[in-house]
Formats: C-alpha cells, sequence, structure tokens
C-alpha cells in the first residue's frame, strides 16, 4: 500500500497540491501561535510582569490562535475531501480487484502522512518567522514587552505537526468511510453519480451548529460595554460556527437561491443559462462544496470589517482610545481572509477540475468549447452569487451582535466601500479559478475523457 500510495501521489500531484497547502497553513499557523505562548512563558518574571497596552501577549496569542486554527482546520478538512473525492475512481478499482477496506484506508492514511512531512519544515520555519514578525510588531506598539524574544525551541512545531497529523487522519478516516464500506462493484458506480438527497445526521449536525452559532451570537450580544474583547471574538467564533451549518445545510439553501437568481440568468442567456441553472441544482453538493469558501471569504471579512468600524464608532462616541483594537482586528482581518482566499482558490479548481468527463460528453453531443466556457461563467457567477448570499447574512447577523455588545444598537457601522471591495474579491478568486480549471478540463480528446481518462 506504501508503494501504491507513492505512486498516486506520484501520477496525480495536482490531486495533493490543495491539500498540500492547507497543510502548510495549518502547521505554520499552529507554530506562529504555539511561538507566542512559549515566548510569554519562557520569559523571565519581570518581563512576564511587565504593564503592556492591550490585552496581553497570552490572550492575544490566544484569542487570535482560536479563531485562526479553527479556520485552518475548515480549509484543511475541506482540502482532504476534495483530494480523496480526485481518486474515488482509483480507490474504486482498487476494490474491484480485491482490496480490502482496510487497505484503502492504510493508503490513504500514507498519503496523509507523506504530504503532512513534506510541509512541515516550511510550515514550521514559516510560523516561527511570522512568530517573530507579529511579536516586533505588537512591541512597536506597545503590547507586547520590549525584551521578549521568540525562544529557539522546536517544541510548537512538533505540536503543531502533531496537530496537522491529527485533524489529517480524522478527517481522511470519515472522508473515506464511505468509499472503502461499500461493495466494490456499487463504490465504483458512485463515483459518477452524486445522492439526491442530504442525510439526516448531516441535518441534524447542521441544526446542531445553527443552534451553537446562534448561542455565541446571543452570549456575544450580552457582553458589557467593557468586555468588546470578548464580545468579538464570541461573535467571530459564532459565525464561524454559522458558516459550517452552511456547509452541512448547504444543498437545502443552495437550490432554492439558484432557483431565484436563476430567473434573470435564463432570461439573459436562454440557453447556455438554464444549463447552468440546471447543473447547479442537480448538483447540489457540488455548488456547496464551491461556495461554502465564498461564504467563508465573505462572513470572516465582512463580520471582521463590521465589527472594526462598529467598535471605531463606539470609542468615538466615549472618547475613548482604540488603536491598538483596530490594529488587532485588522490583523486577523488580513490572516483569516488569507485562509479563506486559499480555501476558495482550491476549492474552485477541484470541484471544477473533476468534471472532465461531463464536459467531455456534452462535447460529443455537439456543445462546443465556446459554449462550455458560456456556461461555466454564469456557473460561477450564479457560484459567487450564492457565496456570497448566504456569507452576507451570516456577517450581518454576527455584527448585529457585537454592535448591541458595543453600542446597545442592533444596527452596527458598516463600510460600504469596503465591504464592496470583499466582494469584488470573492468574484476575483472564484470566477477566474473556476474558467482557468475549466478550460484546462475541456482540453484532450473529447473521446477519452468522456471513458474516464485522466491527465
Amino acid at each position: 500500500m506504501t508503494v501504491l500510495a507513492l505512486g498516486q501521489m506520484r501520477r496525480t500531484p495536482a490531486a495533493f497540491a490543495g491539500l498540500a497547502v492547507a497543510f502548510l497553513l495549518l502547521v505554520a499557523t499552529t507554530t506562529l501561535f504555539g511561538s507566542l505562548f512559549a515566548t510569554q512563558a519562557t520569559a523571565p518574571e519581570a518581563l512576564r510582569a511587565t504593564p503592556v497596552a492591550g490585552p496581553g501577549l497570552m490572550v492575544i496569542a490566544g484569542a487570535f490562535g482560536e479563531i485562526a486554527v479553527l479556520v485552518a482546520f475548515f480549509v484543511v478538512v475541506n482540502a482532504i475531501g476534495f483530494a480523496l473525492r480526485r481518486q474515488h475512481r482509483e480507490l474504486a478499482l482498487l476494490r474491484t480487484i480485491a482490496a480490502t477496506p482496510r487497505q484503502v484506508r492504510r493508503l490513504v492514511r500514507v498519503q496523509i502522512l507523506v504530504t503532512a512531512l513534506a510541509v512541515a519544515v516550511p510550515g514550521a520555519l514559516a510560523g516561527a518567522q511570522a512568530a517573530r514578525l507579529l511579536l516586533v510588531a505588537l512591541q512597536e506598539r506597545g503590547m507586547a514587552a520590549p525584551g521578549l524574544r521568540v525562544p529557539m525551541t522546536p517544541l510548537p512545531a512538533l505540536i503543531a505537526l502533531a496537530i496537522t497529523l491529527l485533524v489529517g487522519l480524522a478527517a481522511s478516516a470519515v472522508a473515506v468511510r464511505r468509499i472503502s464500506r461499500i461493495a466494490p462493484a456499487a463504490a465504483l458506480t458512485a463515483t459518477t453519480t452524486e445522492h439526491g438527497r442530504t442525510g439526516v445526521l448531516r441535518l441534524l449536525v447542521g441544526a446542531c451548529a445553527l443552534v451553537g452559532g446562534g448561542l455565541l451570537l446571543r452570549l456575544a450580544a450580552t457582553r458589557p460595554a467593557d468586555e468588546l474583547d470578548k464580545a468579538g471574538q464570541a461573535a467571530l467564533l459564532g459565525s464561524l460556527v454559522l458558516l459550517v451549518a452552511v456547509g452541512l445545510t448547504g444543498p437545502l439553501a443552495a437550490r432554492a437561491l439558484v432557483f431565484v437568481l436563476g430567473v434573470p440568468l435564463r432570461a439573459l442567456l436562454p440557453g447556455t443559462g438554464w444549463l447552468a441553472e440546471a447543473n447547479l441544482r442537480g448538483y447540489a453538493r457540488r455548488l456547496t462544496s464551491a461556495m461554502v469558501p465564498v461564504a467563508l471569504l465573505v462572513g470572516l471579512s465582512g463580520t471582521m470589517m463590521i465589527m472594526t468600524r462598529t467598535a471605531e464608532h463606539a470609542a468615538g462616541a466615549t472618547g475613548a482610545a482604540s488603536d491598538t483594537d483596530v490594529w488587532l482586528r485588522q490583523a486577523e482581518l488580513a490572516l483569516l481572509t488569507c485562509f479563506a482566499a486559499v480555501s476558495t482558490v482550491n476549492t474552485v479548481i477541484a470541484v471544477t477540475g473533476e468534471r472532465r468527463r461531463e464536459f467531455a460528453l456534452l462535447r460529443l453531443v455537439g456543445a462546443t468549447r465556446r459554449q462550455l466556457l458560456r456556461m461555466l461563467t454564469a456557473e460561477a457567477l450564479l457560484t459567487t452569487a450564492v457565496g456570497v448570499l448566504l456569507g452576507a447574512g451570516v456577517a450581518a447577523l454576527a455584527s448585529a451582535a457585537f454592535s448591541t455588545a458595543a453600542t446597545g444598537s442592533a444596527m452596527p457601522s458598516v463600510p460600504a466601500a469596503a465591504c464592496g471591495w470583499i466582494v469584488v474579491g470573492a468574484a476575483a478568486l472564484t470566477v477566474p479559478g473556476i474558467l482557468g480549471a475549466g478550460l484546462r478540463a475541456i482540453q484532450g480528446p473529447a473521446a477519452e475523457r468522456a471513458g474516464g481518462g485522466r491527465d
């Protein structure tokens, strides 16, 4: 299985590129905040007792790390799902030639292990360097004691690698469970079909996530005005939980939104617009996979942007200084936006790239490359619109909760221009990503691709 796993990785490196980037981010992020914890923990008592502006290094590392690691975890789980989906046919073929479920799971574990180890060193080095740069930035603003230094210890990197392996193996075990447990012939058939119904367990977990997100937002809204940091973290965590709920219950909302948004599209493009809408509604899970990273990008970025503006206005109304709070939120926004952008690009490329056989069949029945690109453009616009609407809805709820705590009103201060740029950024990542992957997917002999041939 080890030789076979490595052979598959050499033959289809593109299938593991997104996973490698996700693992790199998780290792770097965990190393970054682990290094900050180690900095404070190993400092002399005199330095630890030095008064500083802001909440302190431990609180900053904990608050940043909690959200950042959760988002990185989300990106990793998403990337693992696509890495395995691109191997479904190969794994199914292994099952038909007598490979046992245990052997299939072992093969996947080897791939996860090799990918994680390959990025461990560069991820750890990037995280350690980022910790030094962040510490310097905090010291320049008086938010960390001047004499603090990031210790030269491998412990944060080793912990980061252990967490990455744990997350990767756990997520891959869930993702590979279905393909490894069903009958070999059924496994091969399952690679070309999508279930029409959303599972009861998935809906139940999604409902629980909705409730959990609502409780976190209620907690944020009820924080007193002198605990805005806690209100902000609760609101941001609540928005992330709600976005997880969107991912779990997404197929239901996606079909409804595509139907509504597809009306003007069908009017403008009667042929390709209808086909694009039918594709998205018929493959709601595929649509959900593509629109959730867009919702993550818009939801988290919008929440942070609106919270920052609301905090500035609240501080101005009371005469309080908020420079450090604003800088911290901007730094957190930059970090979370980076993760969400990586997840968006990875996902849209993977979702589109795995449709080679579908595009080949359309070409065999007479569709031209130009028509396919027009269809993909319509799908990209619909996918972006659905993701933006869902993300904006989550951002509205989270920022309203924070505004209630900060100002007593559920109407936050919204930076319209900045929010507009968030939407533009989401579209700039999604549409070119889908079209670029689509251009590559429609190349080559249609007859070979229709029969399941791969690059």
